[in-house]
Formats: structure tokens, C-alpha cells, sequence
């Protein structure tokens, strides 16, 4: 049994006048102790999915299949159970730490705020905890930086401080959403060799949500590709980089820069679409260089293709579409 089991999850904003669709029957499985990838350009669903699992969509959504967590449904879960579960059970690191961080509160004072709202401890056990969470995110001069308020660190710092309070409570699930963008190169290698020493050491189950599948290439076991707010494809991660058959991942893959040889980057022509004017068929065809016409008229299911399962007409068919790949 899989830790979270996500089946046709639909999320919708708005009214019944002017809704926007922002994620189509999506289908996700995380066993404990995997890491999975989930990846895309901004407005594909990602965060949207992974707040649904949170129960942080806000009042203006309407979400519907079902969200299993441990046999929970969180999707008809009341709020006391979330509650509950959120922070404790599941940990969150949100996508920008300065406006996730309170800025008149210490970092001392907001970790140990995590610890005694699940646990109810003493100030001092909670204090004490607060220090050993800043030691395993590796930050140094603990004492100092536990009366640091977070103006006072830097970002990298700021996304150490966010993973250790999300670790506050030995959670079973850990959702990072893009927890390396605005840092530098150098920064984000340390943030994911964070993530990847503390997801080995608590064998945690990781949900890794990003744009940049340069990112995952050292963390994740699977990758999950959306766009239009679907998953257009998925795989072990050695099976989309190099025996990927979607033409949306290869676009991805082609932007990415490589060190071993020379290579051009090449962006994905066009934007990605708007949620409320999504095209009919397949949402990727008007950006797609080798779409067909029934890319244009019937949406494709994501089916077995190879070692990866893909949502593409022309992947089904017995020709190469570009870049190595054989369908």
C-alpha cells in the first residue's frame, strides 16, 4: 500500500459561471521511503495538487476524487483531523521561506512554536528541540541563530530554517514545493544535499516539487511530468531523461544545460496555456512540433510507452518523434 494515494483528482477555482480548471484527474502514488518528482512549468498544477493534499486550497476551490494518506481520506477529512495530520504527520517546505517565515518572531521562537503545538511539551524541551533540528539541517552557531529573527539570515539559511521546521515532528511525509528557487547554484546543491541526507537518515517519503528537472536528476527515484494540469508522463527517473516519448518532457530536457558536452539550449516555443482558455484535445499540441491532427480533437491517455507510461498520440505511433527517442 502506497504512504499517499492520489486518484482522479480534480480541482476547479471559482464559479460554475467562470471556473478554472487546474488540475484534471490526476492519479499519484508515494510509497514510504520514496522520492518523487513532480515537475512542469509554472501554471501545470503542481503546488495546486500538493496543496490539495495539504487542505490549503482556500474557499473559491471545489476538489474532488480522493486524497489517501495512510488510509485517511483527506479530501472528506474534517479539520480537526488535518490539523492533526498537517505538520505532524505530513511536513511542508513552501516554495518562498521570507514570506513563509513570521518576520517578528524569532527562529528560535517559531520552531519551538512547531514542536508545541503537535507534541504540547514544556518551553524548554521545545527549545531544546528547536536547537537539534538547526544541527541536523547542518546550520552552525546555533545558540546565535536560534534569536536571529529571519531578516537576519540569508535565503539559504531562511530554506535550512523552513526544512527544520517541517522535520519539527518526525513527519512520515515530507512536500518540498521548489525549495531551491531565488538561491544560487551553489546554495541549492547544499539545500538538496540537505534534503537527501535527512530523507536517507528518517527514511522519509518526499514529494519534490519543481520546474527544473536538473534538480531531481540526484534525488528522486520517480518523476512525474504535468502540464495543463496533467501528468503528461512518468517514469524512474534514468527512463524520462534518456527513454523519455513525450514531447513536452524532451522540450524540458532540451533547456536543460549540460557540463559533459556542448549543448544549444533550446526553449519550448509559445506559453503555456491559460487555465480558463485551455485548446481542445491534447493542451500541449499548440506548443508541440510533431502534433497531428487528432493531438487537436481527442485528449490522449497517459498509457504504458516503453519504460515510461505517456499521454501522446504520436508516442503510440511507429515513427521517431526527435531527439533519439523511439516510441
Amino acid at each position: 500500500m502506497p504512504l499517499l494515494e492520489i486518484r482522479d483528482l480534480n480541482v476547479r477555482f471559482g464559479t460554475e459561471a467562470r471556473a478554472l480548471h487546474a488540475v484534471r484527474g490526476i492519479d499519484l502514488d508515494v510509497g514510504a521511503d520514496e522520492v518523487v518528482a513532480i515537475v512542469g512549468e509554472s501554471g501545470s498544477g503542481k503546488s495546486v495538487t500538493m496543496l490539495s493534499v495539504l487542505g490549503l486550497l482556500g474557499p473559491s476551490a471545489r476538489a474532488s476524487g480522493s486524497i489517501v494518506f495512510d488510509g485517511i481520506d483527506l479530501l472528506d477529512a474534517s479539520p480537526a483531523t488535518l490539523r492533526g495530520i498537517r505538520g505532524r504527520r505530513i511536513g511542508v517546505v513552501f516554495q518562498d521561506p521570507m514570506t513563509s517565515l513570521n518576520p517578528a518572531h524569532t527562529v528560535g521562537h517559531q520552531l519551538a512554536e512547531a514542536v508545541r503545538i503537535h507534541q504540547r511539551g514544556d518551553r524548554g524541551n521545545a527549545t531544546r528541540r528547536a536547537a537539534e533540528l538547526l544541527e541536523l539541517v547542518s546550520i552552525s552557531d546555533v545558540g546565535r541563530r536560534l534569536r536571529n529573527y529571519p531578516h537576519e539570515l540569508s535565503g539559504g539559511m531562511r530554506q535550512r530554517v523552513m526544512i527544520a521546521m517541517a522535520l519539527a515532528n518526525d513527519p512520515e511525509l515530507l512536500i518540498a514545493d521548489e525549495p531551491t528557487t531565488a538561491l544560487d547554484v551553489t546554495i541549492q546543491a547544499q539545500i538538496l544535499d540537505v534534503l537527501a541526507s535527512v530523507q536517507r537518515e528518517r527514511k522519509l517519503a518526499v514529494v519534490l516539487v519543481t520546474h527544473d528537472l536538473g534538480v531531481v536528476a540526484g534525488l528522486a527515484q520517480r518523476v512525474v511530468v504535468m502540464y495543463g494540469g496533467r501528468v503528461v508522463e512518468q517514469g524512474g527517473v534514468v527512463d524520462v531523461f534518456h527513454r523519455h516519448h513525450h514531447p513536452y518532457t524532451r522540450g524540458l530536457l532540451a533547456c536543460l544545460p549540460r557540463l559533459d558536452r556542448r549543448h544549444d539550449l533550446v526553449p519550448i516555443g509559445g506559453a503555456p496555456p491559460s487555465l480558463d482558455q485551455l485548446p481542445g484535445g491534447c493542451a500541449f499540441h499548440p506548443r508541440c512540433p510533431v502534433a497531428i491532427d487528432r493531438c487537436r480533437t481527442e485528449a490522449p491517455e497517459l498509457l504504458p510507452r516503453g519504460s515510461t507510461s505517456a499521454a501522446c498520440h504520436v508516442a503510440a505511433m511507429p515513427v521517431a518523434i526527435g531527439n533519439g527517442a523511439t516510441p
